[in-house]
């Protein structure tokens, strides 16, 4: 099995056909900022912020289902040859006889996709527990995501690293970094390489990395 996202998965079947499987009834995050859609997800705001809260827990969902699905066998249950609008087969995945799916519901990592199916009402009634929990994506504060350099204190920057310099990977937030380099404009840590003063462009503009979340109660 490989995963391509944290709702998708290519499945190669016992009889060696491969089929692009798309998780029924879960949903989550996209993982660019450009394709997240805040209102597709009840209580995040459609701001720079909940774009990149989305982000980041589309990047979560997809580490998370690469740490639990790459290279396992799974069972997958299927209403017929039930397909999506881009063709990938519908389906709910079983690990070890738990329902991958609903786990991804229950912890926070998906929203109900809402259409008709056997499992709907659990799932409604796992994404409620969820939300009503704060687990995962559903725990958005906004000060978790600063967007402006301006908006980083000196106790939010990542300590200098024992050699002294900083470089692009030390930082959580592209923020972090533009706030460095603010406050040393002629850049001793060579963050903006290409001199247009924005600080470590490898970092997604409205994006923080994965192991910037917050920890979900």
């Amino acid at each position: 099995m490989r995963v391509v996202d944290g709702d998708t998965m290519e499945v190669e079947f016992p009889n060696g056909e491969v089929d692009t499987v798309r998780l029924l009834g879960v949903d989550t995050p996209e993982t660019s900022a450009e394709s997240t859609s805040p209102d597709e997800f009840e209580g995040i705001p459609d701001t720079d912020e909940g774009r990149a809260h989305l982000r980041a827990w589309g990047l979560e969902a997809s580490t998370f289902a690469e740490s639990e699905l790459a290279g396992e066998e799974v069972t997958v249950v299927t209403g017929g040859d039930r397909r999506g609008s881009y063709g990938r087969l519908l389906a709910v995945l079983y690990v070890d006889g738990e329902d991958f799916n609903e786990r991804l519901l229950t912890e926070g990592y998906a929203r109900l996709y809402d259409t008709e199916f056997a499992k709907r009402d659990a799932y409604a009634a796992a994404e409620a527990d969820a939300r009503e929990r704060g687990a995962g994506l559903w725990a958005f504060d906004e000060s978790d995501y600063p967007t402006e350099a301006s908006e980083v204190d000196d106790g939010d920057l990542p300590p200098l690293p024992d050699d002294g310099d900083y470089d692009c990977g030390d930082f959580d937030t592209r923020a972090e970094a533009n706030a460095v380099l603010d406050r040393s404009p002629d850049d001793p840590h060579n963050l903006d390489a290409d001199g247009d003063g924005e600080a470590c462009e490898s970092i997604p503009e409205f994006g923080v990395t994965p192991a910037a979340l917050p920890v979900s109660p």
